[in-house]
């Protein structure tokens, strides 16, 4: 395989200088997990300075640094490539591996299931050839081109996921990816504060399909309620295609039926008029119906979409997204729902539904505060009573102030403990063999203090 970058090409990129020739095979923006060949980027946030580290990341053998300055401690002679802004310069690489690459490039979006749906892209493109696809959930203004600046030159697919929690931050990010497919996962009262109305989120997200490449797909989730709205905005955005995935009739990839089990679920989907049969490792509806948006992405690019769906086999939920595991207890065992990396009233539904359908003799929730909601967001904490009803919840541990307001709209039969932080919540949840425990919340409710709590319960 061929260089990522070398200092030359990095300079043309860049505009910047290589105090020496290099070439890298990565890059990274961390030293604690900077792989030897990377190039490490000196990003200046608000809290720290790249450049503090620079020394640091030479010494666990980066190729070379990208930097506005030589750092203290760092000779004249070693591999830097010195730039205006790093910033500036990581996109610079960013813009000049999207134009020299001849990958099918796909940009996926939503409230709900981005990281998810990218990796089952991952899966079902890395069996038709080489994929490069963001790490983790790389999806802001540093993470979309760090990803997109280590693209392979012979990688034949990219795959990139995009947040946002304001308007306009897709529509620049959009614009480094430039994808010849993107897709909107789902529409749900997320980032609230920020937007005020899921009409305005809808806007935002769909700012995805302004950079679509010519010819290039806009996928639409056609069980939403903004599907029209979405539709409409991909008109006004020039895109020549509009598909649809869900479980509506019409859809042009559309769920006809789900039979779940312990292990996973098999899924038989309708995909541009033909029909596929094919297993994931993991359950729950909303799977599904990633999967499928999943597998309308590589028939839009003509893939082999059956070769594509037999990859997702070895898909399986994602830790703290719907990831499950067992505890051994003194007489038993208990399972484990580990939903704790973020949550919304949309995916706390969802959640509500894998908790419904657990083998159990109890089934708990715990669960922590849905951030960003804005001025509302004590109703839409109440509101989810009604959800753990029909999911058949027997107890409900709750922390945070939001959750404050679940709590008291929850009956006494149902009340496990309250506590304003997972920490403080964490020593008064008990279980018993049998349980099945929901654990979920949005990530700045550090519910995987929960998880890790649950844990140690199991390694006595």
């Amino acid at each position: 395989m061929s260089a990522l970058w070398t200092s030359a090409d990095a300079e043309a990129a860049t505009l910047g200088r290589a105090t020496r020739e290099f070439s890298v095979s990565g890059l990274s923006i961390d030293t604690r997990t900077l792989m030897p060949g990377d190039l490490f980027v000196a990003l200046k946030g608000d809290n720290r300075d790249g450049h503090e580290f620079v020394r640091a990341a030479l010494d666990r053998e980066a190729a070379a640094a990208l930097v506005t300055r030589a750092p203290q401690g760092v000779a004249a002679d070693e591999p830097l490539l010195m730039v205006a802004n790093t910033q500036r310069g990581l996109e610079d690489l960013a813009r000049a591996a999207r134009a020299r690459s001849s990958a099918k490039i796909v940009a996926v979006t939503g409230s709900a299931g981005k990281t998810t749906t990218k990796e089952m892209l991952r899966l079902a493109f890395g069996a038709l050839g080489q994929t490069h696809a963001s790490a983790a959930s790389y999806n802001n203004h540093w993470g979309v081109p760090l990803s997109l600046a280590a693209l392979p030159r012979e990688a034949k697919f990219g795959v990139f996921e995009i947040g946002m929690n304001h308007f306009g931050e897709i529509r620049a990010l959009a614009g480094f990816v430039r994808p010849h497919v993107a897709l909107i996962t789902t529409i749900a009262p997320a980032h609230l504060e920020f937007f005020g109305t899921c009409e305005a989120i809808a806007d935002a997200k769909s700012e995805i399909f302004e950079h679509l490449a010519p010819g290039g797909a806009a996928l639409i989730p056609s069980d939403s309620d903004y599907a029209n709205r979405l539709t409409a905005r991909a008109h006004q955005s020039n895109a020549t295609r509009i598909l649809s995935f869900g479980e509506k009739p019409k859809s042009d990839a559309r769920l006809s039926s789900l039979n779940e089990s312990e292990t996973g679920a098999q899924i038989r989907a309708e995909i541009l008029g033909r029909e596929y049969t094919f297993i994931i490792g993991a359950q729950g509806r909303h799977m599904a119906v990633n999967a499928i948006g999943a597998l309308l992405v590589v028939a839009s690019l003509d893939g082999d979409v059956e070769k594509a769906a037999s990859a997702l086999r070895e898909f399986s939920a994602l830790k703290g997204r719907g990831a499950r595991f067992t505890i051994q207890l003194e007489n038993g065992t208990a399972e484990i729902i580990d939903e704790s990396y973020n949550a919304n009233p949309a995916s706390m539904a969802t959640a509500f539904a894998l908790l419904s359908a657990a083998k159990a003799k109890r089934r708990i929730a715990i669960l922590g505060d849905m951030l960003e909601l804005g001025e509302d967001a004590r109703e839409h904490h109440a509101a989810l009573a009604s959800g753990l009803e029909q999911a058949r919840a027997d107890l409900v541990f709750a922390c945070g102030a939001n959750m404050r307001a679940l709590w008291d709209a929850l009956p006494q039969s149902r009340r496990g403990a309250y506590a304003a932080t997972s920490a403080e919540l964490a020593p008064q949840i008990a279980i018993q063999p049998g349980d099945a425990i929901l654990v979920k919340g949005s990530f700045g409710s550090r519910m995987a203090l929960i998880i890790d709590a649950l844990k140690a319960c199991g390694a006595k």
